[in-house]
């Protein structure tokens, strides 16, 4: 089975979705399941999970909403705030829903570079085990010093990094992103996505090439055990169609063995959200 790790669903709003620019002008819009579904099915995809791109518990219920009524939607990462000294009885509430599989809180919008270490966001995240919900990893290379020190606070959290922490791909600047997805990587709790690159190279002018110096330190960091397929539909659309973006992730482990390219590309999605 092939599972899309990361994709997401909005109805556009211009002040809530501000961070889509007048330059994403190919994703200011609506993208639904019904946008979707087709999509899947001509790219041999079995089903997908939902990721949050709002950071309200409206989203949350959205994604959930639509996840009830579209079978091929395995599962959602939603939000809720992690920091609030209501937590507990929000974690109860949304234990309730079998389709919610984890949390995610866009870090890479907080300014304080060590986030990740605040002591109220690590205590919501060490409550996210009583109800074996995963935690999506979302930040810039400059915050991965303090996703180093937040992995080893919780070895007993799936925790995934999204969008291999977004390298500066564009730069071509691999060194410093490299040593601490290697330190990130020698824990066995952590995945992590391989989504989200075509938008953080040229967006116009990218190539293959352009992506393997990530990828091979992915597979070496992480192994094939650790590696998710995700498009990052529809933001992926800025810079590439899904094809092109499944065909990026395909080509690269074209190498590997057939069982190893299967939980690429979904039996480690399947296991890791315990999708079924």
């Amino acid at each position: 089975m092939i599972i899309d790790a990361h994709q997401h669903f909005w109805i556009f709003d211009p002040v809530r979705d501000a961070w889509i620019t007048e330059d994403m002008s190919a994703i200011r819009r609506n993208f639904l399941p019904a946008d979707l579904a087709p999509v899947l099915q001509a790219n041999g995809v079995d089903g997908c999970v939902a990721v949050q791109a709002d950071q309200s518990e409206a989203e949350t219920d959205f994604l959930l909403q639509l996840a009830a009524e579209n079978s091929f939607v395995k599962g959602v990462v939603g939000w809720t705030d992690l920091r609030s000294a209501r937590l507990d009885e929000r974690l109860d509430h949304y234990a309730q829903f079998p389709l919610l599989k984890g949390f995610r809180h866009i870090v890479q919008g907080e300014p304080d570079p060590a986030f990740l270490l605040r002591e109220d966001f690590c205590k919501g995240v060490k409550a996210l085990a009583r109800h074996d919900f995963t935690y999506d990893i979302l930040i810039y290379p400059y915050q991965l010093p303090a996703a180093v020190q937040f992995v080893e606070k919780f070895p007993y959290q799936r925790l995934v990094i999204d969008h291999l922490a977004k390298p500066y791909i564009k730069k071509g600047e691999v060194k410093g992103w490299e040593e601490n997805m290697r330190a990130i990587g020698k824990h066995e709790h952590v995945y992590c996505k391989l989504s989200g690159m075509v938008t953080e190279a040229d967006i116009r002018n990218w190539k293959q090439a352009d992506f393997t110096p990530y990828l091979e330190v992915a597979l070496e960091a992480f192994g094939p055990d650790r590696l998710m397929f995700g498009s990052d539909w529809p933001v992926c659309l800025v810079a590439a169609d899904y094809p092109q973006m499944k065909k990026i992730v395909t080509d690269f482990i074209g190498t590997l063995t057939p069982a190893e390219q299967a939980r690429i590309m979904g039996g480690n999605a399947a296991a890791f959200y315990k999708l079924s």
